[in-house]
């Protein structure tokens, strides 16, 4: 019989896991955390509030942000749950209100919301095409547009990390996802140096194949290969991502602004990553 394999952490396990900073590196600050309700971004509330801040949930589904919500319950911090959708600005700008009137300011955002399907780019539609780069790119600009204009009028110093994907070779199957994590990655190092004046910092944290639920959207011949793509031949977990968040967004990270940080087991430098089927043409001869 076929064992079953389970990507991703449980709530409980999250709570038992070790965290990579001090304990209350993060007390009295607020973050606002999109895409909350799965996989990295979960992973990445549960860091945030074990380490002392009260965390703003966003993303699209109400019912799996008010089960992290109550997750977080046990760290003695405040939650805030607010579903939208990230393409829509006039949301976005409402989800910043929300929080600045909740908590009086917010210090930290990461932006984690984003989606993709795996697809070979010439049979993209429009629809499928406009819907990755108006979430992955479009929504994350929303997100930090709205943040910094906040931090600027309040005349406060901001952090913003955005989860973006390691795009320097490519990754065939996902060509949308790559040309929008390569703009926010462009956009982030821009934007570092404009927004330097007003004391806020923008660092991308770039996940290689990490076990979350996403995994399943693809092929399942496929996932046995992805853990071959890295030297280290395995998937990273949550809460290595988690853990790179953190030290980004916080005083850890003081010094580091425009910053790109890969956290793929060394997949850039050695990896070929499909995630549709490799083509004949691309496979060793016998």
């Amino acid at each position: 019989m076929t064992a079953v394999l389970r990507y991703g952490r449980t709530d409980e396990e999250l709570a038992d896991l070790p965290v990579g900073l001090a304990e209350g590196s993060f007390a009295g600050q607020v973050a606002i955390v999109s895409g909350a309700g799965s996989g990295i971004g979960r992973a990445t509330a549960h860091w945030l509030a074990r380490l002392g801040a009260h965390v703003v949930l966003c993303g699209r589904d109400a019912e799996k942000l008010h089960s992290v919500s109550a997750a977080l319950a046990s760290y003695s911090v405040k939650t805030l749950v607010y579903p939208l959708s990230i393409r829509d600005v006039d949301a976005v700008e409402a989800l910043h209100a929300a929080a600045w009137t909740e908590f009086g300011k917010v210090d930290i955002l990461v932006n984690n919301a984003g989606g993709q399907f795996p697809q070979a780019a010439i049979d993209y539609s429009p629809g499928g095409w406009s819907a990755v780069i108006d979430t992955n790119l479009t929504g994350t600009w929303y997100m930090m547009q709205a943040a910094a204009r906040k931090w600027r009028d309040a005349g406060q110093a901001g952090s913003i990390v955005n989860v973006v994907a390691v795009v320097d070779r490519g990754m065939p199957g996902i060509a949308h996802t790559c040309a929008a994590r390569a703009g926010v990655i462009g956009l982030s190092r821009t934007v570092a140096v404009e927004w330097a004046p007003l004391n806020i910092r923008v660092n991308c944290v770039a996940p290689g194949v990490i076990s979350t639920e996403g995994v399943n959207v693809y092929p399942p011949e496929l996932h046995a290969a992805f853990a071959q793509t890295n030297p280290m031949k395995r998937y990273g977990e949550v809460e290595d991502i988690a853990n790179a968040i953190c030290f980004l967004a916080g005083r850890t990270g003081r010094f580091m602004t425009g910053e790109v940080m890969a956290v793929d087991g060394g997949a850039r430098l050695w990896g070929d990553q499909w995630t549709i089927p490799k083509p004949d043409y691309f496979k060793v001869s016998e």
